[in-house]
């Protein structure tokens, strides 16, 4: 069982190794190219630029956990791993990811905040879901790390669903939330819901975000146990 674990972790890892590069490559250049326009907009007055890892380091995880569905589950049953194995380590694989995309994205908002202040670069600003609660350095990592599990954890649940029900079953279920979402719009509830979201705002919603995280992915078990390598069409 461990030595499956292990096997499976590390394909997950490596499946991904060059997509990450192009990933971060891409995201520093945006950070580069946003330091060089904040500089030239130093003589601008009321002149301020936003930037925040969180809008492709969230995009990303979203992106990930639907594919793994199509690509890592497959090829993981046909090495023949069990669904059990396979479950626990998609989890780990997830919350890894999570972890380690929030400490990098942190770390590097940290440092480009110093060189910004020594630089004298006022009109740079992130922009981070951890400003509505405190914006610290471990702050950033918790509230990273709970939304990134929660988005992959939600991925991956639609992943499974289209993978096991075929389009009609899964494109059903999507229409019938998108179709509740722009009733929400329209009646007003949405806005509401996010307002008072908002203003009570604190660590501890961050937290159960992650719990609720943990209660999705068990609950995608039902769907992994009987998963086949041919998907459904």
């Amino acid at each position: 069982m461990g030595k499956q674990l292990k096997g499976l972790l590390y394909f997950f890892v490596t499946d991904i190794r060059f997509s990450l590069t192009i990933f971060w490559s891409i995201l520093f250049g945006v950070l580069v190219l946003s330091l060089s326009i904040s500089y030239f907009l130093l003589g601008v007055e009321d002149a301020v630029f936003y930037f925040g890892f969180p809008n492709a380091t969230y995009f990303y995880c979203m992106f990930l956990g639907f594919l793994t569905v199509k690509e890592g589950i497959p090829f993981a049953l046909k090495m023949g791993a069990t669904r059990r194995n396979l479950f626990i380590a998609t989890g780990l694989f997830f919350l890894g990811i999570a972890f380690v995309k929030a400490v990098v994205s942190s770390t590097l908002q940290s440092i480009t905040v110093a060189f910004t202040e020594a630089a004298g670069i006022s009109t740079f600003n992130f922009i981070h879901l951890a400003e509505f609660v405190s914006d610290t350095w471990l702050n950033r990592i918790m509230v990273d790390t709970a939304v990134m599990f929660l988005l992959l954890t939600i991925m991956f649940l639609f992943g499974l669903l289209f993978y096991n029900t075929g389009l009609l079953g899964g494109g059903s279920v999507a229409a019938i939330l998108v179709v509740l979402l722009l009733l929400g719009i329209a009646k007003g509830s949405v806005f509401d819901f996010f307002a008072r979201l908002l203003s009570d705002l604190d660590l501890m919603f961050f937290l159960q975000l992650f719990g609720i995280g943990i209660v999705l992915y068990a609950l995608s078990y039902l769907f992994t146990r009987r998963i086949t390598i041919i998907n459904t069409k």
